[in-house]
């Protein structure tokens, strides 16, 4: 037996069928589409489209809109934190961040920072670095001794006024001729 020899099994692989090549092909004609007009032409575009009806996605009403620059928040509780502390899977002489708090399978995945909230109770004394955190859970953590440290938030979102336009107004040169 040589490489050049080698078959697939007979009827292990199909041939495809081949559409609109005439009558006596089985699928001729229309091509298997079964009708005239734009459905049996290429590149149709009508999933929506009621006939020249008000289509139903037009019909319904639409409130608000969605914000594509909108920050999203891991949030985590204090009594989270605690237990944890607890078990021994956080340290809390250490500084509890994103990555601690990732690793101590608290959070699956920090998006756009880490927003701490009062509930629960907190009695270790640990300094939190977090993106953002509410007054009672800043309260909580300060009686208990330990400190929050709030980090800016992630510049993702343009601030008016932050940022000047690319296509600056650049000032141009002329000649100014004076009459005498």
């Amino acid at each position: 037996m040589k490489l050049n020899e080698i078959r697939d099994n007979k009827g292990a692989r199909k041939s495809l069928m081949r559409v609109a090549r005439g009558v006596g092909s089985g699928k001729g004609r229309t091509g298997g589409r079964g009708i005239k007009g734009q459905k049996s032409r290429t590149g149709v575009a009508i999933y929506g489209f009621e006939g020249g009806q008000m289509p139903v996605y037009r019909r319904a009403p639409k409130r608000g809109f969605n914000n594509i620059f909108r920050l999203t928040f891991a949030e985590i509780n204090l009594g989270t934190i605690q237990k944890a502390i607890d078990a021994k899977s956080l340290a809390a002489d250490k500084e509890i961040d994103a990555v601690a708090l990732m690793e101590a399978g608290l959070i699956k995945n920090v998006r756009d920072g880490i927003k701490l909230l009062g509930k629960g109770d907190f009695s270790a004394k640990a300094t939190i670095k977090v993106a953002g955190a509410t007054k009672s859970a800043i309260a909580a953590v300060e009686k208990a001794g330990g400190k929050v440290v709030v980090e800016p938030k992630k510049k993702t979102v343009l601030t008016k006024g932050e940022k000047k336009s690319k296509k600056e107004k650049t000032v141009k040169k002329t000649k100014k001729t004076v009459k005498a």
